[in-house]
């Protein structure tokens, strides 16, 4: 982008920051507290949260197990002494070999498996020693055991297997979602600032690392009366922006850690966040999920009673 068109997109940001934060009637203000959402953005948040349902059915309730490797072999099956003790599935399956290379990016991941035992990757039989790619690649290798699947995951400088089980209890038990009411005041229009490209933000996860992630910008806006700034992390201003926050409810009401919010695109310096949208990460509803938590940029000291709730009983977690 040239100096002139840099110019144009950060005036354009401050002019839309202006207008929010005086409330003028430039700006795309909150309805009123008393103005209900049209019977079209109601089915439009029930296809949504239908589509948050079926996400974590598929790919987050399934999950039976997280298990870090160390260097060398790291056996695996039923059988309780194996290293990595899987919940069901052969009492002896094989081994992960891990060579460790000195980084996560550089070091691989063999499977092993014992005779008699079958598995497959992509409908093709597993047969001699096997180099599993992890789920960095883009195109990770899944490993199907009867109804267990699992494949490597990459987190900091450790390497773990995931493990799920398709027939797990734990979407038999699930008991859905629970959101505050719907309200439009919670969906505002905020200033876009970009950053530069040159800035980084420290994001934490449930297991304890700590990763550097570039920010492409940050959005200022107004809720209930408050001005408030967050931190895109990782989104793309042209598509869709991405955030992890948390607020007051979550002392009581809303997930801990920090619920995540997706945008659509920037558009003339502004963008619509709908916090009635916001969701709870995996972490959620399973113990074996790797979330980002809500670094302190993103750490909100208004209470925002708008989006998924958390009730730790319903989902079994103690």
């Amino acid at each position: 982008m040239s100096f002139s068109n840099r110019a144009k997109t950060l005036l354009v940001a401050a002019t839309a920051l202006s207008s929010i934060f005086r409330g003028s009637a430039q700006s795309v203000s909150s309805p009123p507290a008393s103005t209900s959402p049209d019977a079209a953005y109601v089915e439009s948040f029930a296809k949504w949260k239908d589509s948050q349902v079926e996400d974590l059915k598929q790919n987050w309730l399934p999950l039976a197990g997280l298990f870090w490797l160390k260097p060398g072999r790291n056996s695996f099956g039923a059988s309780p002494d194996s290293a990595l003790i899987f919940a069901s599935g052969p009492v002896h399956a094989g081994e992960f070999d891990l060579v460790d290379n000195g980084t996560a990016k550089n070091s691989k991941v063999t499977l092993k498996l014992l005779p008699g035992i079958q598995a497959s990757i992509a409908g093709k039989p597993v047969r001699d020693d096997t180099i599993l790619a992890p789920d960095t690649s883009g195109h990770p290798s899944v490993v199907e055991m009867g109804t267990l699947q699992f494949h490597v995951i990459v987190r900091g400088n450790r390497i773990g297997i995931r493990l799920k089980d398709t027939k797990s209890e734990a979407i038999k038990g699930f008991h859905g979602l629970a959101f505050y009411p719907l309200n439009l005041n919670y969906r505002v229009t905020a200033a876009w600032v970009p950053s530069g490209g040159k800035q980084t933000i420290d994001i934490p996860n449930v297991v304890g690392d700590i990763t550097a992630m570039p920010v492409s910008g940050t959005v200022y806006f107004k809720i209930d009366g408050h001005e408030v700034k967050l931190t895109d992390l990782g989104g793309d201003p042209s598509k869709s922006l991405f955030f992890v926050f948390n607020d007051t409810t979550a002392k009581a009401e809303t997930y801990p850690g920090g619920r995540f919010l997706e945008t659509g695109p920037v558009l003339n310096g502004t963008v619509v966040l709908d916090f009635n949208r916001a969701y709870n990460p995996p972490c959620a509803v399973t113990p074996y999920a790797t979330c980002p938590l809500a670094p302190k940029e993103n750490r909100l000291q208004v209470s925002i009673p708008a989006g998924e709730k958390f009730d730790k009983l319903a989902h079994a977690l103690h």
